[in-house]
């Protein structure tokens, strides 16, 4: 798998165990509900952070991002949902990837 689409993978994942360790905590501390939501996004959450953290790390030196680019990506995982927008960021960015051999045509 292209390193590039395990960061997308990851970016999303991350965004979305964001969603659910906030309504986790809104269900601990708001509804006083239950903390079943937080002990259980939380953990979740730390797993896709540093899978987040280390795709960024990897891609960041697959694609030769730059020290600011990269910085920017390892910040993007504090803030809630910001990894979401800053793969969409770097994917208008991004050069396309060369295509497989097997996609490329052969001159006859």
């Amino acid at each position: 798998m292209q390193p590039y689409r395990i960061f997308r993978i990851a970016a999303v994942a991350e965004a979305f165990s964001w969603a659910g360790l906030l309504v986790g905590m809104y269900l601990k501390r708001v509804a006083e509900v239950t903390d079943m939501g937080v002990w259980l996004f939380g953990r979740i959450h730390g797993a896709l952070f540093v899978a987040y953290i280390v795709a960024a790390l990897w891609v960041a030196r697959t694609e030769r991002w730059s020290v600011w680019r990269t910085l920017a990506g390892l910040a993007a995982s504090i803030p809630p949902f910001t990894s979401l927008i800053f793969e969409r960021w770097v994917a208008k960015r991004r050069t396309a990837p060369e295509a497989p051999i097997s996609e490329m045509s052969i001159p006859s």
